[in-house]
C-alpha cells in the first residue's frame, strides 16, 4: 500500500502569513513495494475543508515531479487560507487515495496592506540614549464569536508580545535580523484562543537587538536607527461574516519595563521591583502610562518571514556546581552552547544576583572571559521579595558551558538552573554514527557548532563582541550544514539579504547583513558564497527558484572579479583574507602561506563554473556560453600564472594543491603532480593538516575524489595537535575556531580571537556523510532525485551508518566489517527517486541481497563488476547486501 504524506507548502507544514504569490508544495510517498516511481499526480485546492468549491484543480498531470511543484494561474487573495490535497499515480498503475488535507495561508502581500502605524514610545520619557525596554500596551472590545484572529506584526529592534496576559507565539529575536533598510520581516500568529468576549489588551515590549543596539567589536550603535518602534495588525473574523481590525495607533500607551537594559553583547539588567503586575490584561489600569508617537517610518520594506524563527528548542540541566581555586561559584552546563539561564530565587527586595557566562575554564581551573573581549555577557537580576521568583531574560543571548554566581548566597541548589538553548528551528534531518567514540563526538560537536551559530543569521561565533554574518564561513559550512538541517528557508532568507547589501558594483560584503565599514567586501572565497550557497542549496533541495532569485546576484559577483585583475581572467588585486588561521602562515600573522592571487583566481574559476551550470538550469543558453568560455579562459590563465611548464604547481602548500584538484584547475602531468605533491606534503607532516579556512573544507574529499580514502582517514583519526579529535580529546562539545584554542600545557592560543564555538572546521562533516557513509546528490537530478551511494570504509572504523531525510523521504546507508573478509551493507532509497551504487570490493559471485542472488532480487538493475567493486542501479526499497 502506497500513501502520500508530508505535505509542504514552501517547505513548511502549513505555513500561516506568507507573501509568495505562487506558492510550491512537496510531497513524500510512503510504499511497502520497491522501486515505486510516480507516473502522475492530481492536486485539488480549495478554501473550504470539504473541498466542495475548487478553486484550483490540476486534474491528473503525467509527472513525476513531487517536490516544489509550483501553483501557476491561482490568484491568490491577502489573509486567505487555502487547502490542498493530493493523490498519485506510480508508473505500475497503483492510485493513492487523497492525502491528509494540508493548507497554507495568505498574510499581507505588499505594502499599501498595511493600515497601521508606527509607534514609538514618546522621546521625552525615553530619550534616544536610554537603555530602559520601554512597554506598550493598547485596549480594545471584542463583541461576538470570533471565527478566526491573526496577528502580523514587525518592529525596529526585537520585540516580545502578550495577548490578555499570555505569549503570542513561542519565537525569540522576532523580527530576526535582514538588511533592515531593503528588508524587514513581518510575522503572523494565531491568536483566536486568546481573545475573550468583551474587554482585551495587547502588551509589547521592545528592545534595541540588532537594530540600534551594540553591534562589532567596535560596539557601534544605532547602526539602522535610533529609535525602537512597532507595527501591528489584528484582523478579527466573526461568525456573521463581519471583520475588525485593531492596529498600532496613537491611542497606544507607553511605560518604563523592568528591564533596564538588553544587549546581544552584554546581557540583561532586570529590576523585578519595577514589575508591573498583569500589565498586559484589560483590567490594568494604566492612567499613569504616556501616550505613544508616530514614528515616520517607511513600510515599502516590510516582506512576510521566509525562514524558520529563533525558538527555545531543547532544556539543559547542569552537572556539577563548581568552587574555583580562586574561590568563585560556577555551575558546568556539561556542553558548549547559546541560549539563556533560567532560574529560580526566593530572597528579600532589592538582593541583586549576577549570572556571568563562558565557554571555559583556565588552566587553573578558574572561570576565563578574556576570548569574549567587549562581550559582558552578564545578567543582573534584582529581586522584588517574597515568593519564588523565575526569571529568563528577553534580548539577549549568551555562547557558554560555564556560568559564574554571584550573591546568590551559599545554599545553591542545581535544580534551580536550567540552560535553554536557541536557534532557528530548523528541522534535524541527518543523524551519523560508527564504530569510534571520538568521532561520534566530534559530529556531536559540529550539530551543536551548527546550532549554536545558527542562530536567525549563521554567524562566525556566539560568545564575544562579533556574531556577525560571515559569508566566507557560511558557504564552507553550508553543505554539511544541510546534512545535518533544513536549512533551505534559513540560507533563502540570508541570500536574500546578500543580494540586498550587495554593492552597487556587485561586490560582496565580509558579513551578512552589512554592518562593517564600507570598504569591508569582497574577499576572494568569502565573497564567493554569493554563488556557491545558491548552488549548493539547489542540489542539496532541487530548489530551481532559488536560482532564479539569486542569479542576477551570482552574475553582479562574477563581473566584479572580472573588473579586479590585471586582466579579466586573473584576480590578483585587492584585500583577500586568504587561508584564514592556516597553520602555515608566517608568524603572527592569521594569513596561511598559500599565495592570496592564487585563492582568489581559483574561487573566480570555481564561481564562473557554477554560474555557467546556473545558466544552463535556467536555460540561458546566451550566458552559458559566456560563462563557459569564460571559465576556459580563466581555467587557462591560472594555468599559464600558477603552473610551471613542467607542470609544476608555483605554491608548495595543502591548501594550493586541495584548491587546484577540487575545482579541476589542472590537465595531465600538472594534475598527476598535484596528486603527488599533496601527497608528499601529508607525509611530510606526518598526515596533519596545515590547512585553515580555505584549504580544511576540501582536504578530505580531495583525498576521496583522487583515491587516497585511507589518507583521509589518517587525517581523521590523528588526537595530537593539529586535528579534529585532538579537540575532542581536550574535552571540547562544539567545534574550535583555532585547532590549537587550548594548547597542550592548558594555555589558550590568544585572547583577541578565541572561540570555542565556531563553525567553519567542522565542515568535515560532509565528508562523513558523502564518503564515509556514501550519500551524495546527482547534478543532474538534484535534490537526491537520484541519489549516488558509494560508501568508503577505511581503517579506524568497523561500521558507519547515516540518515538523511531528504525531499523524498529518508536515505540510509550502513556498512559493517561482518568479519575480516565479510561486509554488510544495509541500503534504504526512497520512493520516487532512484541510486546508483557502488558496494566497494565486492564481486558478483558472491554478493548477496537479503540472501539471495541479485537476478533473483526485485529493485536491482544495470549490475556491473568494476574494479573497485560492483555497481548496480536500485530503485526504492530497503536492501541488504552481503559479500
Amino acid at each position: 500500500m502506497s500513501i502520500v504524506k508530508k505535505l509542504r507548502c514552501e517547505y513548511k507544514e502549513n505555513p500561516i502569513g506568507i507573501d509568495c504569490r505562487q506558492p510550491r508544495i512537496s510531497w513524500q510517498i510512503q510504499s511497502d513495494k520497491r522501486s515505486w516511481l510516480q507516473a502522475a499526480y492530481h492536486i485539488q485546492i480549495s478554501q473550504d475543508i470539504e473541498f466542495k468549491n475548487l478553486l484550483w484543480n490540476s486534474e491528473k498531470v503525467l509527472s513525476n515531479q513531487s517536490v516544489h511543484v509550483e501553483i501557476h494561474n491561482l490568484v491568490v487573495e491577502k489573509y486567505k487560507r487555502y487547502y490542498y490535497r493530493v493523490k498519485v499515480w506510480s508508473d505500475q498503475g497503483e492510485q493513492t487515495d487523497w492525502s491528509d488535507i494540508a493548507y497554507w495561508e495568505m498574510g499581507l502581500l505588499q505594502s499599501s496592506d498595511w493600515i497601521a502605524d508606527w509607534i514609538s514610545a514618546p522621546t521625552e520619557q525615553f530619550p534616544l540614549e536610554t537603555e530602559i525596554c520601554p512597554l506598550l500596551r493598547h485596549t480594545f472590545q471584542v463583541n461576538g464569536h470570533v471565527q478566526r484572529a491573526r496577528i502580523y506584526a514587525t518592529s525596529l529592534g526585537l520585540y516580545e508580545m502578550k495577548l490578555n496576559g499570555l505569549n503570542v507565539g513561542e519565537q525569540a529575536f522576532a523580527p530576526g535580523w535582514t538588511s533592515y533598510k531593503h528588508r524587514l520581516q513581518y510575522q503572523t500568529y494565531e491568536v483566536t484562543d486568546l481573545l475573550t468576549n468583551g474587554g482585551n489588551a495587547i502588551g509589547v515590549m521592545l528592545g534595541n537587538g540588532w537594530y540600534k543596539g551594540k553591534l562589532t567589536g567596535r560596539e557601534k550603535k544605532n547602526m539602522y536607527g535610533d529609535r525602537t518602534a512597532f507595527l501591528m495588525q489584528l484582523h478579527i473574523q466573526f461568525t456573521d461574516g463581519t471583520e475588525e481590525i485593531i492596529t498600532s495607533s496613537p491611542s497606544w500607551r507607553a511605560a518604563e519595563s523592568p528591564v533596564l537594559m538588553s544587549e546581544i553583547y552584554h546581557g540583561e539588567t532586570y529590576d523585578a521591583r519595577l514589575e508591573k503586575i498583569n500589565w498586559s490584561t484589560a483590567a490594568y489600569d494604566d492612567a499613569d502610562w504616556f501616550p505613544v508617537e508616530l514614528l515616520q517610518h517607511s513600510k515599502d520594506m516590510v516582506v512576510a518571514q521566509e525562514n524558520e524563527p529563533v525558538r527555545k528548542i531543547e532544556e539543559i540541566s547542569p552537572i556539577a556546581l563548581i568552587t574555583t581555586p580562586s574561590g568563585e561559584t560556577v555551575i558546568d552546563m556539561g556542553q558548549n552552547m547559546v541560549g539563556w539561564v533560567r532560574f529560580t530565587i526566593q530572597g528579600q527586595s532589592g538582593q541583586e544576583v549576577t549570572l556571568q557566562h563562558a565557554e571555559v575554564l583556565d588552566q587553573e581551573g578558574n572561570f576565563y572571559t578574556d576570548n569574549l573581549r567587549n562581550a559582558k555577557q552578564a545578567i543582573r537580576y534584582v529581586l522584588k521579595g517574597g515568593e519564588p521568583e523565575v526569571y529568563e531574560p528577553h534580548f539577549t543571548f549568551q555562547g557558554f558551558r560555564y556560568v559564574k554566581l554571584a550573591g546568590f548566597g551559599e545554599s545553591i541548589q542545581l535544580a534551580n538552573f536550567t540552560s535553554i538553548v536557541l536557534h532557528s528551528a530548523m528541522e534535524r534531518t541527518g543523524y551519523f554514527q560508527c564504530s569510534d567514540p571520538l568521532i561520534n563526538q566530534l559530529q556531536h560537536n559540529i550539530l551543536w557548532g551548527q546550532k549554536g551559530n545558527f542562530l536567525d543569521v549563521p554567524t562566525d561565533c556566539p560568545q564575544r563582541d562579533e556574531r556577525l554574518g560571515w559569508t566566507g564561513d557560511a558557504h564552507m559550512f553550508i553543505r554539511t550544514s544541510a546534512f545535518l538541517m533544513n536549512v533551505a528557508p534559513f540560507f533563502s532568507k540570508w541570500l536574500h539579504d546578500l543580494e540586498a547589501d550587495q554593492l552597487e558594483n556587485g561586490g560582496v560584503p565580509f558579513v551578512i547583513p552589512h554592518v562593517l565599514s564600507e570598504n569591508s567586501h569582497s574577499s576572494a572565497a568569502w565573497g564567493d558564497a554569493a554563488v556557491i550557497c545558491p548552488w549548493v542549496i539547489y542540489q542539496c533541495y532541487g530548489d530551481k527558484r532559488i536560482l532564479e532569485q539569486q542569479y542576477e546576484s551570482m552574475k553582479a559577483w562574477v563581473s566584479y572579479i572580472r573588473k579586479q585583475g590585471e586582466n579579466e581572467f586573473l584576480w590578483n588585486t585587492g584585500f583577500h583574507f586568504g587561508d584564514w588561521l592556516a597553520l602555515d602562515a608566517k608568524p603572527d600573522s592569521y594569513i596561511g602561506a598559500t599565495d592570496r592571487d592564487f585563492i582568489a583566481t581559483a574561487f573566480y574559476a570555481y564561481s564562473v563554473s557554477l554560474l555557467a551550470k546556473t545558466a544552463k538550469v535556467l536555460s540561458k543558453e546566451a550566458d552559458w556560453e559566456l560563462y563557459t568560455r569564460l571559465y576556459a579562459q580563466v581555467r587557462h590563465a591560472f594555468q599559464h600564472e600558477f603552473v610551471t611548464p613542467s607542470g609544476k604547481l608555483s605554491v608548495p602548500t595543502q591548501t594550493a594543491n586541495v584548491l587546484a584538484l577540487m575545482f579541476d584547475l589542472l590537465d595531465g602531468t600538472a594534475k598527476e603532480r598535484a596528486v603527488k605533491k599533496l601527497l608528499e606534503l601529508l607525509e611530510e607532516s606526518k598526515f596533519h593538516l596545515t590547512t585553515g579556512f580555505v584549504g580544511t573544507p576540501y582536504l578530505n574529499l580531495v583525498l576521496s575524489q583522487i583515491g587516497h580514502t585511507e589518507s583521509a582517514y589518517k587525517l581523521l583519526f590523528q588526537q595530537d595537535y593539529p586535528s579534529w579529535l585532538y579537540q575532542v580529546t581536550k574535552g571540547a562539545t562544539t567545534i574550535w575556531e583555532h585547532w590549537d584554542g587550548i594548547k597542550e600545557d592548558g594555555s589558550f592560543w590568544s585572547r583577541d580571537m578565541n572561540s570555542f564555538n565556531h563553525y567553519a572546521y567542522g565542515a568535515i562533516g560532509e565528508w562523513l556523510y558523502r564518503c564515509v557513509a556514501g550519500i551524495d546528490v546527482d547534478e543532474d537530478a538534484p535534490g537526491y532525485k537520484h541519489i549516488h551511494i558509494k560508501p568508503q570504509p577505511g581503517p579506524g572504523l568497523t561500521w558507519a551508518e547515516a540518515k538523511l531525510d531528504s525531499m523524498y523521504g529518508w536515505i540510509h546507508t550502513e556498512w559493517r566489517q561482518l568479519s575480516e573478509h565479510a561486509m554488510g551493507i544495509t541500503l534504504s532509497i526512497p520512493p520516487n527517486t532512484t541510486a546508483s551504487v557502488l558496494l566497494p570490493n565486492a564481486r558478483e559471485t558472491n554478493l548477496r541481497e537479503n540472501g539471495e542472488l541479485l537476478e533473483q532480487t526485485t529493485g536491482i538493475r544495470g549490475i556491473r563488476q568494476t574494479e573497485s567493486g560492483v555497481s548496480l542501479t536500485l530503485g526504492s526499497g530497503t536492501y541488504r547486501f552481503t559479500y
